[in-house]
């Protein structure tokens, strides 16, 4: 499982979307989220979009891997969706914020952290303003916690800036194959020859 996060504006999606065009065979889980589909988001697709009152009846029904509010909108991976992927040997990629990404630390030592960082704090703030999809106060709040969601970032196991698409997924991939290549994910190899020399 690889959890990719971000500062908002960071371009998370469009790294998640070039890395699976790169990578077919990865599974993208799809978060619910209580907030109003941009333009061109399709429920489903980006995200299941539910209402706060199924929300709070999927949380109380332990449904989520995580969850969080953010910016007044809440947020949830749907647990078993994970389960089912991982337990049939499927790699998964979670696109989740800093709050929801602690929690699936917690749950899932195992999984790959990844933590995208902007080129610089000015560049960030351009792509925020060039989406034109937040009202200016909401705008002012996503500029004003970006500061504390790289702060979170020093809790991941590595970092990957995005200057350019391209790049960013280029290393995102390099870490994944040395991941595959740990001892602790390849005991099963050892034990094969261990048992072929003792036959």
């Amino acid at each position: 499982m690889t959890v990719i996060s971000g500062a908002s504006g960071t371009g998370k999606g469009t790294v998640c979307k070039k890395l699976l065009a790169e990578l077919p065979q990865m599974f993208y889980s799809i978060s619910a989220t209580t907030r109003k589909p941009r333009p061109g988001e399709v429920d489903g697709k980006e995200y299941f979009f539910i209402t706060v009152e199924k929300f709070k009846t999927w949380l109380a029904e332990e449904k989520f891997l995580e969850h969080a509010e953010v910016y007044g909108n809440f947020y949830g991976t749907p647990a078993h969706i994970i389960e089912e992927k991982r337990n049939s040997g499927v790699d998964v990629l979670l696109e989740i914020d800093v709050q929801g990404a602690l929690n699936v630390m917690k749950k899932c030592p195992d999984g790959v952290y990844i933590f995208l960082l902007p080129p610089s704090l000015n560049e960030l703030c351009n792509r925020i303003k060039n989406r034109g999809t937040e009202s200016p106060e909401v705008l002012q709040r996503r500029i004003d916690s970006a500061t504390a969601e790289i702060a979170v970032g020093k809790n991941y196991q590595y970092v990957v800036v995005n200057d350019t698409v391209d790049a960013a997924v280029d290393k995102i991939k390099a870490i994944l194959t040395a991941e595959r290549c740990k001892v602790e994910r390849n005991l099963a190899d050892f034990e094969h020859f261990e048992n072929s020399a003792t036959n």
